[in-house]
C-alpha cells in the first residue's frame, strides 16, 4: 500500500457537487478531497454515480452546480491548462481502432504537443512497457480488450501526468499484466503523481489504495484514509469488520438479502 499523504496539497476537491438528469438526482452535495501523491479507491455498487462524478471532475459533463478543482485550478474556468496535466482511461475506451498502436500514441503526443522525437521515445519505452512493442504495427481493431486496455493506459501516460484517472484498469487484464500495471501504479505515486481509481475488484482497491471514499445513491457516505475509513466502520457494526468487502457490503448491500431462482 502507498504511503498517506495527511499533510499534502490536494490535488482533488469537489464542494457541494449536484449533479441532476431531469428529476433525477445522480450525485448530490459530493465533497472529496484527495490529497497529492495519494492512490484514492473510488467505490460505489452500479448506478451509485460513479461515472457521472469522473465525467464532471475531468470536464467531459458541465455540473448541475458545485465547484471542482483539480491541482488547485478550477477546471471549467481553465480546462485546457487542467487538461494537460491530467490522464484518463475510462471505462469505454473509444479508441481510434483503424490506427496502429505507434500512430495512436503518436497521434496523442502531438495533440498534447510533444515533439517527434520526446513522442517516439515515451512511446517505445511504453509500448515495451506494456508488452505491445511486437504489436505496435497492428491495427489497434485487431487487439483483444486487454491490449485496448493497456493501450489506453500508454496513451494515459505519455505525457507525464500529475493526475490519473482510472476506471477500471484492470478489467480483462491477464495476471501478468496486472502485476506490471500495479507496479507501475505505485511507482507513479512514490513520484506525487495523484491515482483516482475505481474498480469493482475490492481486493486490488483494498492493497492499493491508501486513502478511500465510498458513494451511494449519489451520496458520499465515507472518506478519508482508507485504515480510518476502515476501523470506523468496524466500530459501527456489531461485529467488527475484517476487510474492505465486508465493510463495502455492509454498507451497500443492506436490504438486499439472498434471493434464489424459482426453478432452482
Amino acid at each position: 500500500m502507498a504511503q498517506q499523504h495527511p499533510l499534502a496539497p490536494l490535488s482533488i476537491e469537489t464542494i457541494q457537487l449536484h449533479r441532476r438528469f431531469g428529476d433525477f438526482t445522480a450525485v448530490e452535495s459530493l465533497d472529496l478531497e484527495v490529497p497529492q501523491g495519494a492512490f484514492f479507491g473510488f467505490l460505489g455498487p452500479n448506478g451509485a454515480g460513479k461515472s457521472t462524478t469522473i465525467k464532471m471532475i475531468t470536464g467531459l459533463l458541465q455540473p448541475t452546480s458545485g465547484e471542482i478543482r483539480l491541482l488547485g485550478q478550477d477546471i471549467w474556468k481553465s480546462p485546457e491548462k487542467v487538461k494537460r496535466q491530467i490522464g484518463v482511461v475510462p471505462e469505454k475506451l473509444h479508441l481510434f481502432e483503424r490506427l496502429t498502436a505507434a500512430e495512436y500514441l503518436e497521434f496523442v503526443g502531438a495533440m498534447y504537443g510533444l515533439d517527434e522525437e520526446m513522442i517516439l521515445q515515451r512511446s517505445n519505452e511504453l509500448l515495451a512497457l506494456m508488452e505491445l512493442d511486437e504489436r505496435k504495427e497492428r491495427l489497434i481493431a485487431d487487439f483483444s480488450h486487454g491490449m485496448k486496455k493497456k493501450l489506453a493506459l500508454a496513451a494515459a501516460l505519455i505525457h507525464n501526468p500529475r493526475l490519473l484517472f482510472l476506471d477500471e484498469p484492470f478489467e480483462g487484464v491477464d495476471a501478468v499484466s496486472a502485476r506490471i500495471l500495479r507496479d507501475l501504479l505505485i511507482d507513479l505515486t512514490s513520484r506525487k503523481v495523484t491515482i483516482f481509481l475505481t474498480s469493482h475488484i475490492l481486493e486490488i482497491v483494498e492493497k492499493l489504495c491508501d486513502h478511500l471514499a465510498i458513494i451511494h445513491k449519489g451520496r458520499l457516505i465515507a472518506a478519508g484514509p482508507m485504515q480510518s475509513v476502515l476501523n470506523r466502520l468496524a466500530s459501527e457494526q456489531p461485529v467488527g469488520t475484517a476487510s474492505l468487502e465486508d465493510a463495502f457490503i455492509q454498507i451497500v448491500g443492506q436490504g438486499r438479502g439472498t434471493r434464489q431462482l424459482s426453478w432452482m
